[in-house]
This record gives structure tokens, C-alpha cells and sequence, in this order.
């Protein structure tokens, strides 16, 4: 039994007691006293989620579209998702014969050739312009460029380039850069009336296929015939890296960027396979073997995947982005010898060159399966679908942003 306080006593212990109860509750009922830190918070605090900061793009080449997307520099190139600038053109798929000097035009809902256009001597590839309103056929060995009207498939009088294997952009619309292959050199010219504008010199052979990185301010270059690689700044216009790939006998071609801009993949028809590059640190790159004869490279509309055509063996490896690795394997009936192309405007049809076969191959994205073998000139090579999704074009057969 507890001892009984005296009156006065029972008094003040009641006062004091009720005064703390007072004290207590003297805050909001929204509201509690974080003891550790002397701070009031909102009761229900735990329960609104964290603001997470937006990612911002790092800053582009001066002159270049903002980057859509941080996460993916093909963000522009969705299904359908076609400019302004393209959308009457009629959905055509234009086929340089290197051998044949024509380019053959398809089309794609028929399967059919519908005409051929004579250009000039040996025809590489068929490049869209930076402001997508022109189609520009390298022909190389008759040292010009044919430009194609893609509203009428007309073609108009060939310009003076020398040596043009293949052509790039500026991710700004600066400058069209030529790879000039056997004259081992870079050539920056303006985008429309192709005057040169600084001509690089470069000691690899071969220079070849490229990309730009996700913020545009380099590019990697394939040296086909002296197996190196090359880093340009892009605003300078110089050459700031140069290495040699390991492997004994490697012939490097297309060169893609990874959707998330981190890596950049090369293919090696050598090496049968892709290396694969951290661009910004431009360390020895490692190899990814995919097949025979590792071509093209050509990235599906959702970003997800990476067709990549093996044209000395006749199939096409896919490279899955989100696990990192090689998911699938299409081999064409018959054989073949898949070479350059580009997907169709809904991501429903790889379209690539038969370089061996006098043929072009259409292929379902889904299942692998051969839609159709459509027969063209000798030796057909980089060729362009016509239209495509994006803002602008970064050159080659075709890489929009």
C-alpha cells in the first residue's frame, strides 16, 4: 500500500502532473516531436513518397535538338512517330547496286521493284540528309554524290565529291562529314551544297561507318582496312583518339550507340562478331561474338533490341539492351548474305541487302521469319527505308534522332 502525501503535497504532484500533460499536447495532433533532432515532421510523413530530382540531359553540341530523352537517344524514333517534313513521302526502300550502278526502288507493301535509277559509278550507300528532305547516293568510285527527291524519287544532277564511301551529319546540321575511305580522310562539308569546310587527315585506312555520342560532341569511326578505331571531337573537328583493335585480321564496319548513350557498339566481319567500347573512357573495347561476317547494326523501334546481320553465315543475331546479351538467333531459308539496311517505319520489317546475292531480304521483327526475297542489281548495299521516325538524321542508311 502506497503511503499517503500530505494535502499540500497531493496538491502540487496533481498541478505538476497535469501541467506536463498540458506541455505534451501542445503541438498539433498532425504533428510529433522528433526527439534525436528537436524538429516537428507531418505524422503521416512515411507515407508521401520521395520527390525524385528529374534527369537532365547533359549539355549537347551547340546547335543540336535537345536530347528527348536521357535514358534513350532513339527516344524520337517510335513507330510511326514521323516529321513534319516526311510524312507525304511515299514508303520506299532504296537499294544501291554497287556493281550495277543503279539504285533500286521498292516497295514495301508490294514487295516490288518498282524502279531502278541510274547514278553513278559504284554506289555504296543511300543517305537521308540531316534535314531529311533529300536522299544522297555515295557513288563512290564515280566520286559524287546523286541527290533523290523522296517526295517524286527523282533524281537530280550528281555533285562533285571525291572518294564519298560513306556520309554522316552533324548532330547540329552543321556540317556533312564524308569518309572519304581510300583518300584517308575526313572531309567536313556544308550539309547542302556539299563545299568541303576543313578536310581532316587521318593516319588509319579504311575510315568507314560511325556514331555520334548521346550529347554529340564526338563521334567513333571504324577503320576497315588498317583495323583501328577512331575518337573526333565534333566541334573541333580533330581527331583526340586512335587505337588499335586486338584481334589479329579485324575489319571493323558499322558502329551503333547503346540506346542509354553509355556504350558503342562495333560490328567486325573479321572477328565475327561486335565489340563492345565505353566511348567516353576509350579503353580496349571487348568482343561479342554473334556469327560469321558481323555486318550491320540496326536498333528496333522500342529501343529494346539490336538486329545485328552475320552476312558471311546468312543470319541475323539479336542483342537484347536490358539483359545484355545475345537472345536470339534468325537464320534466313536458303542462305544469304544479309548486309546493310534499316527497320520499317512501324518496327515491323528488318530490310537488308543480299551483298552476295542480287537480293534484298525482309524480315519479321517478331518471329524471324522471312517475308520476302526480292531480286535487285549486282552487289546491292547500304540501303535507306524511306521514310523513318525522327527529327533529324545523323546520316549512314539511316540513324534519326
Amino acid at each position: 500500500m502506497q503511503p499517503t502525501l500530505p494535502r499540500a503535497k497531493r496538491t502540487t504532484a496533481l498541478l505538476g502532473g497535469a501541467l506536463l500533460a498540458l506541455l505534451a499536447g501542445c503541438g498539433s495532433p498532425a504533428e510529433k516531436t522528433t526527439e534525436a533532432q528537436g524538429t516537428k515532421a507531418p505524422a503521416d510523413a512515411a507515407a508521401v513518397p520521395p520527390v525524385k530530382p528529374r534527369k537532365v540531359a547533359p549539355p549537347g553540341l551547340p546547335g543540336m535538338p535537345p536530347v528527348l530523352d536521357p535514358d534513350d537517344v532513339y527516344a524520337a524514333d517510335r513507330p510511326g512517330n514521323l516529321s513534319p517534313v516526311v510524312k507525304g513521302f511515299p514508303s520506299r526502300v532504296y537499294v544501291p547496286n554497287t556493281n550495277s550502278n543503279t539504285v533500286s526502288v521498292i516497295d514495301p507493301t508490294t514487295y516490288k521493284v518498282v524502279e531502278t535509277i541510274p547514278v553513278g559509278n559504284q554506289p555504296q550507300h543511300v543517305v537521308p540528309s540531316w534535314d531529311l528532305k533529300t536522299l544522297w547516293v555515295n557513288n563512290n568510285r564515280g566520286h559524287t554524290l546523286t541527290p533523290i527527291d523522296p517526295a517524286t524519287g527523282v533524281a537530280g544532277k550528281a555533285v562533285e565529291v571525291h572518294d564519298p564511301y560513306n556520309l554522316y551529319f552533324t548532330p547540329n546540321g552543321k556540317y556533312a562529314v564524308v569518309m572519304a575511305s581510300l583518300d584517308r580522310e575526313l572531309v567536313f562539308r556544308d550539309p547542302h551544297t556539299m563545299e568541303p569546310v576543313k578536310t581532316v587527315p587521318v593516319s588509319c585506312y579504311g575510315v568507314n561507318h560511325a556514331d555520334f555520342s548521346a550529347d554529340g560532341r564526338y563521334f567513333i569511326v571504324s577503320c576497315e582496312f588498317s583495323a583501328e578505331l577512331l575518337k573526333v571531337d565534333t566541334e573541333t573537328m580533330k581527331v583526340v583518339g586512335q587505337q588499335k583493335l586486338p584481334f589479329q585480321g579485324a575489319m571493323p564496319q558499322d558502329v551503333k550507340i547503346s540506346p542509354d548513350g553509355k556504350t558503342f557498339y562495333i560490328a567486325d566481319m573479321m572477328a565475327h562478331g561486335v565489340w563492345v567500347l565505353d566511348g567516353a573512357k576509350f579503353t580496349a573495347p571487348k568482343l561479342l561474338p554473334t556469327g560469321k561476317g558481323c555486318h550491320g547494326l540496326y536498333i528496333s523501334r522500342d529501343s529494346k533490341e539490336m538486329y545485328i546481320p552475320n552476312r558471311g553465315e546468312g543470319s541475323i543475331s539479336v542483342f537484347d539492351f536490358a539483359k545484355n546479351k545475345l537472345t536470339k538467333k534468325w537464320w534466313l531459308p536458303d542462305g544469304g548474305s544479309p548486309d546493310m539496311g534499316g527497320v520499317s517505319a512501324d518496327g515491323k520489317v528488318l530490310w537488308l541487302s543480299g551483298r552476295y546475292d542480287s537480293e534484298v531480304y525482309a524480315i519479321d521483327t517478331k518471329s524471324g521469319e522471312q517475308l520476302a526475297r526480292i531480286p535487285v542489281g549486282s552487289g546491292p548495299h547500304g540501303l535507306a527505308v524511306y521514310p523513318q521516325p525522327g527529327r533529324y538524321s545523323l546520316g549512314h542508311t539511316g540513324v534519326f534522332r
